[in-house]
């Protein structure tokens, strides 16, 4: 155990680069009250400049360099680590670093927590009866578990059997004072002459892999513009984000002649004003645990049309803050869609409440002060 004054977590994942995991983790860093606790994060494999987010001077963040596939020996480093760092919790995220559990325990480590967040597309449902029997086997090294959403919470009871007592379901928080409306009306997007101030601007943020189905939301985009011939022309796609499936959806903009009408962004760092530029928010994905994308919207005063899978329900209150369409389906989404593009009252309206949710149910402090209680309580049972 550490001997120092303040009790130290390791949070161990599989790579610090952008995304909704690594987002939350950062922003519960940045945010905890910094007498309580200190931190440490440990890559599996690297750490990209999305390091630099880190408020604090005092977190280190260590890199195990794990190969691509089965790599033995980073067990060996990981262990290493550990006993250098002496931490008093690890906290493990999701699948690809549920092992280290049994690492941190042969280390010495009293305190284990482990987070499920979400889903990926070799596992969509959390049936894998392979990865199964691996959750089943570590919950019994587990002190104690975290979901980001009742969906994700009666997964684990139902399929890997894990008791009530040992689960919290922790929202994610979101910043609303850097995710908020435009002060006067839509913010302009940095693309000189891509929309006029009467255009129509649908957008979406994630990572382009094929849990998130981009080219759902392309197909999607594609009847929209079939179906609405007078307002077509006023239609704009913004989709943000990078990864594997980046250059098929450009090669598909391209084949349908819609390249002034679709900004492929990559990633970018400035989240927060490009959805000030958007007027509809949608996420298309095949699974998610809960989406910090969908928050940010939210804050950001975006009516919301997301898939009905995972803990999107949870977020989206159909006909109040958005519209659930039926998953991987881009007639469903469309219809959706089609709804907002061509009712600026309703999407007021469910952009408002939206905002409204937000500030009631999913700040920042909330969530902070609910992991501080799992990391207390953990605490308490080592005593």
């Amino acid at each position: 155990m550490s001997t120092s004054r303040r009790p130290l977590i390791a949070h161990i994942i599989h790579r610090l680069d952008v995304g909704g995991l690594e987002n939350g983790l950062i922003n519960l860093i940045n945010h905890m009250p910094a007498e309580r606790f200190q931190h440490a994060i440990i890559c599996l494999t690297t750490a990209s400049e999305f390091r630099n987010r880190i408020a604090r001077s005092d977190v280190e963040v260590c890199s195990l360099n794990k190969r691509a596939g089965q790599d033995p020996a980073v067990h060996w480093r990981l262990w290493r680590l550990l006993r250098r760092l002496e931490p008093d919790i690890v906290h493990t995220r999701n699948l690809g670093t549920l092992e280290s559990q049994w690492v941190a325990a042969l280390a010495g480590v009293r305190g284990r927590v482990h987070g499920e967040h979400g889903w990926d597309v070799i596992d969509l449902d959390g049936s894998n009866r392979r990865y199964n029997a691996l959750r089943r086997a570590t919950r019994h090294v587990v002190s104690h578990y975290i979901t980001m959403s009742q969906d994700l919470t009666r997964w684990l009871e139902a399929s890997i059997g894990v008791r009530p007592a040992k689960t919290t379901q922790i929202y994610s928080g979101v910043d609303a004072q850097r995710f908020r409306p435009g002060q006067s009306g839509r913010a302009a997007l940095p693309v000189p002459g891509f929309a006029g101030p009467d255009d129509i601007i649908i957008g979406t943020v994630g990572r382009m892999e094929p849990v998130k189905n981009p080219m759902l939301l392309l197909e999607a985009f594609e009847r929209l513009l079939g179906s609405e011939p007078a307002i077509a022309g006023r239609l704009r796609l913004v989709m943000i984000g990078d990864g594997s499936q980046r250059q098929a959806c450009e090669e598909r903009v391209s084949r349908a002649g819609l390249s002034k009408q679709v900004w492929l962004s990559g990633g970018r760092a400035d989240i927060d004003r490009l959805l000030q530029g958007l007027d509809v928010f949608v996420l298309p994905s095949l699974n998610e645990g809960i989406s910090n994308t969908i928050l940010e919207a939210m804050a950001s005063g975006l009516p919301v049309v997301a898939t009905a899978v995972g803990g999107n329900p949870e977020l989206v209150q159909h006909e109040v803050t958005g519209l659930l369409s039926a998953p991987n389906d881009a007639l469903s989404m469309c219809e959706q869609l089609r709804r907002y593009v061509t009712d600026a009252s309703l999407r007021r309206r469910h952009g408002s409440a939206g905002r409204q949710r937000v500030e009631r149910e999913f700040s920042l402090g909330n969530m902070v002060q609910r992991y501080l209680e799992v990391y207390e309580r953990v605490l308490g049972q080592q005593a």
